[in-house]
């Protein structure tokens, strides 16, 4: 490992507070753990607090997973799950307003994010906590709009306008 530890909190962002430690499946378990956390932003500000929240996170996850990768000496190492809550909250960012969606994100952004269709494998390629994000933000975008082709699909409609917030 590398000399130059980050400090507390830089791990604790890039493991999101410890999940990514979890020996089996750290990238499930902290897609699970970004859910409860979307319905609070969502009830607190609706999509377009969610909406900051993966913005400020994609930010804060290329500083603390670049530094943590860095340290110990791996391209992507799978305790960094910062990634994750970003790509997770992405996927439920289209049907927000009804969280009877949410296991449906949850499931399609799993099997996006493990799968990594084109370009989120492209994307995985960038060095750095860049690469370390966009991969999982990739994800997230297939997963919002399978999502949301689905809640389309069904005839929900409290799902829509949080695709169109700016024009409400």
């Amino acid at each position: 490992m590398n000399k130059n530890k980050p400090n507390k909190l830089t791990i604790y962002l890039a493991t999101a507070g410890g999940i990514g430690r979890v020996p089996f499946a750290p990238g499930t378990w902290a897609s699970i753990a970004a859910l409860p956390f979307a319905v609070i932003l969502h009830l607190f500000g609706g999509p377009w607090l969610l909406s900051i929240s993966i913005v400020i996170i994609f930010f804060i996850g290329i500083w603390s997973s670049n530094k943590y990768a860095l340290y110990v000496e791996q391209e992507d190492p799978g305790s960094i799950v910062i990634d994750e809550f970003c790509g997770q909250w992405l996927a439920i960012l289209p049907v927000a307003m009804d969280w009877r969606y949410y296991f449906i994100a949850f499931i399609i952004f799993r099997i996006a994010d493990i799968l990594k269709p084109w370009p989120c494998k492209n994307a995985e390629r960038i060095p750095g906590g860049m690469g370390i994000m966009l991969d999982d933000i990739c994800a997230g975008i297939y997963a919002g709009i399978f999502t949301l082709m689905i809640a389309t699909w069904l005839g929900i409609e409290k799902t829509l306008p949080s695709l169109f917030i700016f024009l409400e």
